[in-house]
């Protein structure tokens, strides 16, 4: 892999991604969507408007997972489709991405989905038999969005090497859903709690556990 342009990623500036990203979740707005509160944040919303070093710091934080000897990336289009394509591009790796609406093509994999906010079929293109696939998204909350990705994945003929999330809402229990559902275990960058008073960034010990330092994978 082709070292990646500090600049690009948002290194340099003052603060350490992680603390950009503790910022944007301890200054997002919450809202409650169906049966849970729901952040509404730069990162995943745009609101405010997405700086570009929010967005490399995010990318920032997932790269020091590695890549899993993954051959693509796969996200979802609603929230994940900037941090995704920026992804993309850090780790040199194709993008397919799954969508709320169908094509109507054959090669096109469905499946069922029911997450924190929406409920229904997800549709998912570019994945090959035999791909290696590292499933990327902004925010692990209650699980559906991801086991839904892995379904797609596994119903294309292909395999899961790794699943990773910026975020993980951990009062959602979304972490031990998909470990239960798809004995797939999702790492995350940073542990939130969301409350109706706010979001409280929680230690960060275990989900730093599996991490490599950034050189280790970068060439």
């Amino acid at each position: 892999m082709k070292k990646i342009n500090n600049q690009f990623l948002g290194r340099g500036k003052n603060n350490a991604p992680r603390e950009v990203l503790r910022n944007v979740y301890e200054s997002a707005q919450v809202v409650r969507s169906g049966k849970h509160l729901t952040t509404v944040n730069e990162l995943c919303d745009q609101i405010p408007a997405l700086r570009p070093e929010v967005l490399g710091a995010a990318v920032e934080e997932l790269m020091t997972f590695g890549t899993f000897g993954a051959n693509k990336i796969l996200s979802e289009e609603d929230k994940g489709a900037p941090l995704a394509a920026v992804a993309s591009l850090a780790f040199h790796l194709p993008l397919c991405m799954a969508r709320w609406y169908p094509y109507k093509i054959p090669s096109q994999i469905e499946v069922d989905i029911e997450s924190e906010y929406y409920s229904g079929t997800l549709y998912v293109n570019g994945i090959a038999r035999g791909d290696k696939i590292l499933i990327v998204d902004d925010t692990l909350s209650t699980g559906g969005t991801m086991v839904a990705l892995i379904e797609a994945v596994r119903k294309a003929g292909a395999d899961v090497v790794g699943a990773v999330a910026v975020v993980e809402k951990v009062a959602n229990e979304g972490h031990d859903f998909v470990w239960i559902k798809t004995g797939v275990d999702v790492k995350s960058c940073m542990k939130i709690d969301v409350t109706e008073f706010g979001v409280t960034v929680l230690d960060d010990s275990e989900s730093n556990a599996d991490k490599q330092p950034l050189t280790s994978f970068l060439k």
